[in-house]
Formats: C-alpha cells, structure tokens, sequence
C-alpha cells in the first residue's frame, strides 16, 4: 500500500475522527435527518450539531439537502463507497502479508542464551 498524502481531498478519517460524529453516521443509516431532529437526539448543542454536520460534508460521508427552510442530511453513498474500498484494500493487504507470513517455512528456533548470574 503506497502512502498518497494529498492535502486538498475530502479527508473521511478526519469525519470520522470524533466519536460524536461517528454516533451520527450510524444515526443516519437508518433514515436522512434534519439538523434540529440531530440536535433533539444527542446531548449536543444545535450549534455543535451543525459544526460536526460540515466537518462531515466536507468529508463527503453526509450531503445536505434543502426542504423548505430545513437543511436534511444524509449519508453520501460516493463517500462511504471510497471509505469502504480504503478498508477492502487495508484488509486485503493485511491479509495477503498474513498469509505470505503464515506459508513461509518453519525456521529452526535458536537457541537463547541464558543471562549469566552474578555471584
């Protein structure tokens, strides 16, 4: 795996970085929601709703959708999709590495040598 440091892409580890913000992701599997709707179901203020919301769209795990004054959220399936192919690659990786490890010939343990006591 090559390490790509790009600096002016959507960056999903830094939405997914804070545990409130993961809390609200999984709460919007279930359905879109409204900002207000967020803000009533966890112990966070409108405002840190709101502020974690962007840190998310900028991410692109969530897009924001109009309806009349309200701002509705959602999982943005483009992002989620990339975050899920980074983690397919991360574990085929890891797995390959394992299985090169675990198919290599059994070396011969050696033989340690015991700390000489002190008299």
């Amino acid at each position: 795996m090559r390490n790509r440091m790009v600096t002016n892409q959507a960056d999903p580890f830094r939405g997914l970085a804070d545990p409130t913000r993961r809390a609200l992701l999984a709460h919007l599997t279930d359905r879109p929601h409204g900002v207000t709707e967020l803000a009533d179901h966890f112990d966070v203020s409108r405002p840190a709703i709101s502020k974690h919301l962007r840190v998310l769209r900028d991410a692109r795990l969530v897009r924001e959708r109009r309806a009349g004054r309200s701002r509705i959220y959602e999982l943005d399936p483009a992002g989620i999709r990339t975050l899920r192919a980074y983690f397919d690659r991360f574990w085929a990786d890891a797995l390959a590495a394992f299985k090169r490890a675990a198919e290599q010939p059994a070396q011969p343990a050696t033989a340690r040598s015991r700390p000489q006591e002190d008299m």
